[in-house]
């Protein structure tokens, strides 16, 4: 009962954990300005990227509530603030044009189920060793597809009907270049220069917003004739909708075609998050708790959809915001939640008048902090390896989609992973360097080899690193590359740390080969857990535990009396 107890308390929120701590007023007005702030940073970024994925504003805003709230409320970290991101807007753009929203409900179900499971099987480590070039490579990919899909509304082009691929978009942008209009581009060049010189003179104050309102204003009074969020979508209504379970009437064949799908919502989603809260721990000092945070993660979206809102994950530009402006506790982000609802209740038809070119303006900025361009380039110092992930990873998300680019990436990183691993362990022979008194360029630990000659008919061979299925074929060719079968045959094991089934397999395959051969088979060397495996593996029946030793120069002596005995 103990066991279950604790296992259970992993997944308590922090949220509860810092009001049981104890929770004071001068707490709650730091928590209250920052949650404040950041909900006025996320609510333009709300509409703008659900804008940006397809879907109308309102949509992103039930994201940032409702999202926004129960990460929060569910997650393990203090700071961590959660909501739509630009991370999700190519996936979801091209779930809504294959499958509809409806397609984008289920999938996030299962994505969410997949978080949830990661969670409980305590998996969220393990989304650090994600590599770097990967995630640069398809982030830097979502930031080009963000800034080339904001191109129409930027420059207020009249396209009927914009192609969603990025191959096929330009084309679509320079056949319609001609009805560019002024104002669409005075109104997005007029937000672009706001937003730079507040980010240059006033960096702490939210530019998002303030370059929007202000442009909203003056578009308002001077009656500019752009696109607007209540033109093109309708007036953001102050209300939310009920919970909803109309994903049900989905039809259960297509499950097959979305599962690659969630599978991609739920790596973004953990990814960011667990990013995004690495970030906060970094400014904060502090510790986050990764399974908690995708217990919360999963949780979050899926109230996110019921309530007709798309996927969410943490934001790091946000969760930033938030701790910069003095939040102690998850409660700044359940605040953060409350205000953006309370300006949608109150102010819903003035804030449908934004002008949609401004919004661009907006968006070609997170695209471009987002890129991170400046990391992309620098990656062309790393080894080749490393560059093939990145580059793959980039260009099968601009060219292809981002679930092929996060599959063969991943694909290709593990090979590469294989590789280096490969390198490291080898399978070498000892037998000459002892015979010719030891090379002072080899390091050879043990004082007993340097005094011993190898008896005729032994060889000793030494693995060193790890023993995986990376190196297995090297043992296999060991045998085959000796001019006669030896009689005693030493495999020096001290150097590896972990053995696994293919390492396992290819022993076992060994030792029945020297069988074959008349050749009794020696380990020398074998740590405590590797020797537990090979147990387990039924391999001691075959090497016999008398022929299993825990120093070289034992194995040595047994195999001098041993052959002088045959």
């Amino acid at each position: 009962m103990r066991k279950k107890s604790g296992y259970l308390s992993e997944f308590i929120p922090e949220s509860f954990l810092s009001l049981r701590k104890g929770y004071s007023f001068s707490l709650f007005r730091k928590d209250l300005l920052a949650g404040l702030t950041v909900g006025v940073v996320a609510l333009p970024l709300a509409m703008a990227f659900a804008i940006a994925s397809g879907v109308t504003p309102e949509r992103g805003l039930i994201t940032a509530v409702v999202a926004g709230f129960l990460i929060s409320f569910l997650g393990g970290s203090k700071v961590q603030i959660g909501g739509p991101t630009g991370a999700f807007v190519v996936i979801i753009y091209d779930i809504i044009q294959r499958q509809g929203y409806e397609g984008l409900v289920l999938a996030t179900l299962l994505a969410s189920v997949i978080l949830l499971v990661v969670a409980f099987c305590r998996l969220g480590s393990l989304i650090k060793f994600i590599p770097y070039p990967l995630v640069t490579g398809f982030t830097t990919g979502i930031a080009l597809l963000i800034f080339t899909s904001q191109i129409k509304n930027f420059f207020g082009l009249k396209i009927a009907e914009e192609p969603s691929a990025f191959i096929d978009k330009w084309p679509a942008y320079f056949s319609s270049a001609s009805t560019w209009s002024v104002y669409a581009v005075v109104v997005s060049l007029s937000t672009l220069l706001i937003i730079l010189m507040l980010r240059r003179f006033a960096p702490r104050l939210p530019w998002g917003i303030l370059s929007i309102g202000f442009v909203t204003l003056v578009s308002v009074f001077l009656k500019l004739p752009v696109d607007t969020i209540a033109s093109s979508f309708g007036e953001i209504p102050r209300s939310f909708p009920l919970p909803s379970l109309s994903v049900f009437h989905f039809r259960f064949e297509d499950l097959s075609i979305l599962i690659p799908d969630a599978i991609t919502i739920a790596f973004l989603a953990g990814i960011e998050s667990l990013l995004s809260a690495v970030v906060a721990d970094g400014m904060t000092g502090g510790r986050h708790r990764s399974n908690t945070e995708l217990f919360g993660q999963g949780i979050a979206n899926i109230g996110s959809v019921i309530f007709g809102g798309i996927p969410a994950t943490g934001a790091i530009a946000r969760t930033a915001t938030n701790v910069k402006t003095g939040a102690c506790t998850p409660v700044a982000g359940m605040i953060h939640a409350a205000a953006v609802f309370a300006i949608v209740f109150f102010f819903a038809p003035q804030v449908s008048l934004i002008p949609l070119p401004a919004l661009a303006a907006v968006l070609m900025v997170v695209a471009w902090n987002m890129s991170e361009i400046h990391h992309f380039r620098h990656l062309f110092n790393a080894p080749k390896g490393d560059i093939v992930v990145l580059l793959s990873a980039f260009f099968l998300t601009v060219f292809v989609d981002l679930t092929v680019a996060v599959e063969v990436g991943m694909i290709l990183a593990a090979f590469l992973f294989m590789k280096r691993m490969s390198d490291v362990s080898k399978i070498t022979s000892l037998s000459p360097i002892i015979e010719q008194e030891m090379d002072e360029s080899v390091k050879i630990d043990s004082d007993a080899i340097q005094k011993k000659k190898i008896p005729h008919s032994v060889e000793v061979y030494e693995i060193n690193g790890p023993f995986f299925f990376g190196i297995a074929d090297s043992l296999k060719v060991v045998l085959d590359g000796l001019e006669r079968p030896p009689k005693v045959f030493i495999l020096r094991m001290r150097k590896v740390s972990v053995i696994d089934a293919t390492g396992l397999h290819a022993l076992n395959d060994f030792v029945l080969s020297c069988e074959k051969n008349n050749t009794v088979v020696f380990l020398s060397g074998v740590k405590s857990h590797v020797k537990d495996s090979i147990r387990k593996y039924g391999l001691l029946d075959h090497v016999g535990e008398e022929n299993v030793f825990y120093q070289f120069d034992s194995a040595l002596k047994r195999a001098a009396e041993l052959v002088k005995a045959l």
